[in-house]
């Protein structure tokens, strides 16, 4: 009798066997008919097959990352309609239920930090190259993106104190960067939302140039933060320094941009004869 049960378990045990080796073949294949489906830009029929192929197969991390890929690929950056904004937040899920299977997977880390950026949810985008930056702390672009988050936050406010009391025009129009400086009054108030931002920002660009010399994008944007740190600095002294700083990158930029496409000539002469 006691045979009789052992072998029952046994044959219940292989068709469970069986049967779960057949559901991560056929998981497979969905994922092989979804990643055919992606390459044509046939998103709709690919997320279909990538649903099939997490469900058949749960530790199917590839799926679970395509699946994801799939819904961003939908999400168009900027458009403001209900519809966009519910892909956005479908790809966002999808690559959060990555990071529940993988929490150190890069991929969709920088996939979530990159969608907050184009909804404009710049505090949220913050968070997720933060993270980036403790599992990669080598990679200049993460700090990049603090720089351009942080820039992308301070200079609405200053612009819009400077729209609200008519500072926004130049004093000579020949110089339209001459902009009347921040009255003392509405400079403080700046200053104690901005500061902290303002000098986050300007350490995590020096940061990715220092991981990447010749990054002329990080140097625009020190140009653009060193001239936010202008607007909200105490005194005259400091402020043409920091404009002088802000110019300075402008030429360095422009310098490194120059120095690249030269490189770029050079490497793809030998083969253009």
């Amino acid at each position: 009798m006691k045979r009789y049960k052992l072998a029952s378990l046994c044959g219940a045990l292989l068709l469970a066997l069986a049967a779960c080796g057949c559901a991560k073949l056929k998981a497979r294949d969905h994922l092989n008919k979804g990643v055919q489906a992606f390459r044509n830009a046939q998103f709709q029929p690919a997320i279909m097959h990538f649903k099939e192929a997490v469900r058949l197969d749960p530790t199917l991390l590839n799926a679970r990352l395509y699946l994801a890929t799939a819904y961003a690929q939908q999400y168009v950056p900027g458009a403001e309609s209900e519809d966009n904004k519910q892909v956005a937040q479908q790809a966002i899920e999808a690559f959060q239920d990555v990071l529940r299977v993988d929490p150190g997977n890069l991929t969709a880390i920088a996939s979530i930090a990159q969608i907050y950026y184009s909804m404009k949810e710049f505090d949220k985008a913050k968070e997720y190259n933060e993270r980036r930056i403790k599992l990669e702390p080598n990679n200049p672009e993460p700090y990049y993106w603090i720089g351009v988050l942080d820039w992308g936050i301070c200079f609405p406010r200053a612009q819009t104190l400077r729209v609200q009391n008519n500072l926004a025009a130049p004093k000579d129009p020949a110089h339209p960067d001459d902009l009347p400086v921040i009255p003392e009054k509405l400079r403080k108030p700046l200053a104690e939302q901005n500061e902290p931002l303002v000098e986050e920002g300007l350490n995590a660009l020096k940061k990715a140039i220092e991981l990447k010399p010749n990054d002329s994008d990080s140097m625009v944007y020190l140009n653009l933060m060193y001239r936010q740190k202008a607007e909200i600095d105490p005194d005259n002294e400091t402020r043409a320094a920091d404009l002088k700083q802000a110019e300075e990158w402008v030429d360095k930029a422009l310098a490194a941009r120059k120095a690249g496409t030269a490189s770029g000539s050079s490497e793809a002469a030998p083969s253009a004869q």
